[in-house]
């Protein structure tokens, strides 16, 4: 993938992660538009940072929809990135935390195909397409707090990898985001934890990733490698336990 020149639509991208991707991007020189379910949100960030938003709930096909029409309609997208997400605890011997799981699937992973199915054909016209997803290092080790969120990204990478396979051959690039605990709130929307990964250290190392390599298939800062080879290194019990005993 180029990392300019491009008119990227990205899913998400009101905080954390994908908002300064957002900004990295744009700095790069390439168009960048983002989206989310709050509008005041969309506003604020298209006035502090020249970015222009639109408003998207995931988890509505008829708005993936409207999106799609939208954008294509006023951009020549050709790179998609699915950012939009969630991360909550749960506690599976407590019923009620059925509501959580299954908007985590809702959001996390049919979010992502949902997406991915509306932009596919459109992208298989345009010029440098590119699809980026965003997994976890959680989809490699699990953390036992986050048990629904872990097997999204575990789907996710799955999804990548099939989604990758069956376009061989076609000019679209399939990329796949794997962050490590990085410091941004997503996690029940709480302050982050101080031993995480710093947001710019992350996205700076993102993208020069992609900038040394742009053929690249999965983008792996050095913080990830911990969990991404863990079972190919034969670290996997070790590794899930220090995960879920600092937890």
């Amino acid at each position: 993938m180029k990392t300019t020149g491009n008119t990227i639509f990205m899913t998400g991208g009101t905080s954390g992660i994908g908002l300064e991707l957002a900004r990295r991007f744009r700095d790069l020189g390439n168009t960048v538009i983002i989206s989310g379910r709050r509008k005041d949100l969309l506003d604020q960030i298209a006035t502090e940072d020249n970015i222009e938003g639109l408003v998207l709930d995931v988890a509505d096909p008829a708005s993936i929809a409207t999106a799609f029409t939208d954008v294509t309609a006023r951009h020549d997208v050709n790179v998609l990135i699915t950012m939009a997400g969630i991360m909550q605890t749960e506690n599976l011997q407590d019923p009620t935390h059925l509501a959580t799981s299954e908007a985590t699937i809702d959001i996390n992973l049919l979010g992502t195909i949902r997406t991915i199915t509306a932009f596919l054909p459109y992208l298989q016209q345009q010029t440098d397409p590119a699809i980026i997803t965003v997994s976890s290092g959680l989809a490699f080790v699990p953390l036992a707090l986050t048990p629904t969120y872990n097997a999204t990204k575990a789907a996710i990478h799955s999804y990548t990898q099939s989604l990758r396979l069956q376009l061989a051959g076609t000019p679209v690039q399939v990329i796949e985001l794997v962050p490590p605990a990085v410091q941004t709130n997503l996690l029940n929307g709480a302050a982050p934890d101080p031993t995480w990964m710093p947001l710019a250290d992350f996205t700076d190392e993102s993208i020069a990733l992609l900038q040394q390599n742009p053929d690249l298939e999965e983008v792996l800062v050095d913080r990830v490698h911990f969990l991404r080879a863990a079972e190919r290194e034969n670290r996997y019990e070790a590794v899930v336990a220090a995960l879920n005993s600092a937890h």
